[in-house]
């Protein structure tokens, strides 16, 4: 096929950070991506980052094979383009989002994107990851996302997953409690209490989305030392002890109005599902999966409302992009490490046990 390409050819080979067995990552040589379909881009990679939905694949929860490149956050440079590729030119910095999407089917006009009959997630062995020196991004006219240039790459990455997650945790709940605001990411008078469970990198980025939102938010996360973080953010931050009776005592006994589950773990949800009020809304991005076990009376006698899944990132990119322009001093010290990919292995083990927060992995470093 023929294409656009930098006026030097790419190496054959690159670093990359391979997933192996369960909680096993090494770092590798392997071929570097080509130019596949039309509408593809290699992009040169500044930055990859570590996630917790990296987590879900690192401890083998889900079985989706080995010798596959990580990764599903990057910021980077087109350094080659197909040729019927649209809107994007070569030597511009790019996000992309962990899901790719075509733009045309009855998913993506519905606004749906995360299930785009097209759809791959980066990071797994049906499309490579982004935890490499390049990366190949299909569908690259639907999907890439130009950086501004007054944003540093550190504050772009958020873009690519977790801070159009957090927005989507909170809208989803706001649009379910019909609280105003008829399009995705419209804004009406802040009121009700909204509660986070899960104060990592999504949850962080849930709160200060929710509070573009909700006049209250409260936070809650089994690792205290989280909690500091979350008032930064924004949040009441209190301990799973003293949450409920504090969220009862703002609400005269209601309940939370909603409430954003951001762990994936059941009994995040069944916390969740305890502290709504009746008619109230529980809105869950965290990865589920295992298995969950509900209490059909709670539901029924509390006629809850559950919005769960993934991040249709198109969706929300532009007012999650608005929560981070207004909150660039809270999210410039968001990321507590980037090391180079030599390190990868520590800094999975280290994030897998909660032992450090937002880590990038610098390609060259």
């Amino acid at each position: 096929m023929s294409s656009s390409s930098t006026s030097a050819d790419l190496s054959s080979d690159m670093q990359a950070i391979v997933f192996k067995t369960p909680y096993k990552v090494a770092v590798e040589r392997v071929p570097t991506p080509k130019l596949e379909g039309e509408d593809d881009v290699i992009v040169k990679v500044h930055l990859a980052g570590l996630c917790g939905s990296d987590l879900h694949l690192y401890r083998g929860h889900e079985n989706a094979g080995t010798d596959y490149i990580m990764g599903h956050e990057v910021v980077g440079t087109i350094v080659q383009k197909g040729k019927s590729v649209k809107g994007f030119e070569i030597g511009e910095v790019v996000a992309v989002p962990f899901t790719v999407s075509c733009g045309n089917c009855f998913y993506c006009n519905t606004g749906h994107t995360a299930r785009c009959t097209s759809s791959q997630l980066f990071g797994t062995p049906n499309l490579q990851g982004c935890q490499a020196e390049y990366v190949r991004i299909p569908l690259a006219s639907s999907c890439l996302a130009r950086k501004p240039k007054d944003l540093p790459d550190e504050l772009m990455l958020l873009m690519a997953d977790i801070l159009p997650t957090g927005y989507s945790a909170a809208w989803n709940a706001w649009k379910l409690l019909d609280m105003g605001g008829g399009e995705r990411g419209g804004k009406g008078e802040r009121k009700g209490v909204c509660v986070v469970i899960g104060c990592g990198p999504v949850g962080l980025c849930a709160i200060s989305s929710a509070k573009t939102l909700f006049a209250t938010v409260y936070a809650t996360d089994l690792t205290t030392s989280r909690l500091s973080l979350a008032e930064k953010h924004g949040a009441i931050a209190l301990p799973a002890s003293e949450l409920g009776p504090a969220v009862l005592k703002a609400t005269e006994g209601r309940g939370a109005d909603a409430v954003l589950e951001i762990v994936g773990h059941p009994s995040a949800l069944l916390a969740a599902l305890d502290l709504v009020r009746p008619y109230g809304a529980v809105s869950s991005v965290g990865v589920h999966s295992k298995d969950i076990t509900l209490a059909g009376g709670l539901l029924y006698d509390k006629n809850v409302k559950l919005q769960f899944g993934r991040c249709s990132v198109k969706t929300f990119y532009n007012a999650a992009l608005e929560v981070l322009a207004e909150n660039q001093e809270v999210f410039k010290s968001f990321i507590e490490h980037k090391v180079g990919f030599s390190e990868a292995p520590e800094y999975y083990e280290l994030f897998e046990k909660n032992k450090v927060a937002k880590t990038v992995f610098v390609p060259g470093q």
